[in-house]
């Protein structure tokens, strides 16, 4: 079967298109300080909001992905989880933004937001992507239905969380726009994994809702696999990007020292290329050393 029009060959081949100009003069040895939500973090480098890990791989398989996390320094995303799963990681005592999914049953929804806030996780976020099935009708995940969230009904969550409230899945400026509107504390650009075929990447999308955003904080992920991957991401506006895929596999190949290992490589090659570019800390990431071809 052809895979044309799959969204992950898509943003990979986009992001394989956008080459890095090299500025050595005056470049000092970069640091990779990172500040999110008033914590700092050794990177900008971050799991993805990965779910179900225990089901689809072994018994400890979350944990694994927590402690690699913490022992790097990163912040651990994680996705569709009972609360006692959710408690676990969190006791870790790594740092923890939760995505949760749009529950038809919105009094569920409300429910799980406030055990992100009573667990004092560092954000918490709404899949605003995972409402329709493959057909277009409503999503079930676990026998759980899912319906698309309206703006007031974000705007009223963003209101009653103590927390910052993340939406994940946003790839337009029209959603970018009614986030903020909204009152999001930051926005995740991605496809989920192809969701829908024909997806413009993630990465294509960052400019144009960078300068909607004006400074509210922008991740990406969807391929991101690298420090260079990162570098490029972070140079055209995110605040921050999440690796998915290839942590699942440092997981398997050793578990939680595979993870964090994962990670202190990619946090090296964002090191270098942050070096050879004069964008030596992440507050003087620069756009125009990213040229497509």
């Amino acid at each position: 079967m052809s895979d044309i029009g799959n969204s992950n060959r898509i943003a990979r081949e986009y992001i394989d298109a956008l080459r890095i100009e090299t500025r050595y003069l005056d470049s000092t040895n970069p640091t990779l300080d990172f500040e999110l939500y008033g914590e700092q973090f050794a990177s900008p480098i971050m799991t993805a909001a990965l779910s179900h890990l225990d089901h689809f791989m072994f018994e400890g398989a979350a944990e694994a992905l927590a402690l690699g996390a913490k022992a790097a320094g990163a912040v651990l995303w994680y996705g569709m989880a009972p609360d006692e799963e959710i408690e676990h990681l969190a006791g870790t005592g790594v740092r923890m933004i939760e995505i949760i999914k749009p529950y038809t049953d919105r009094d569920k929804l409300l429910r799980k937001l406030e055990h992100a806030q009573r667990l004092g996780l560092l954000a918490v976020g709404i899949d605003i992507d995972h409402p329709f099935g493959d057909d277009g009708s409503p999503d079930i995940v676990d026998g759980e239905s899912m319906t698309a969230l309206t703006t007031a009904e974000l705007a009223q969550i963003c209101r009653a969380s103590k927390l910052p409230v993340i939406i994940k899945g946003v790839l337009s400026g029209h959603d970018a726009q009614r986030g903020l509107a909204a009152g999001v504390g930051g926005m995740v650009l991605s496809h989920h994994n192809n969701r829908i075929e024909y997806a413009v990447p993630p990465m294509a999308m960052l400019p144009e809702i960078a300068a909607i955003a004006k400074g509210t904080p922008l991740f990406v992920d969807c391929e991101i696999k690298t420090g260079m991957d990162a570098f490029k991401a972070l140079a055209l506006g995110a605040k921050g990007v999440c690796i998915g895929r290839p942590l699942m596999t440092a997981i398997k190949q050793g578990g939680a020292d595979a993870v964090r290992d994962y990670l202190l490589k990619a946090n090296a090659e964002l090191g270098k290329a942050m070096a050879y570019t004069g964008c030596t800390d992440l507050g003087r990431m620069d756009p125009t050393v990213i040229r497509r071809v």
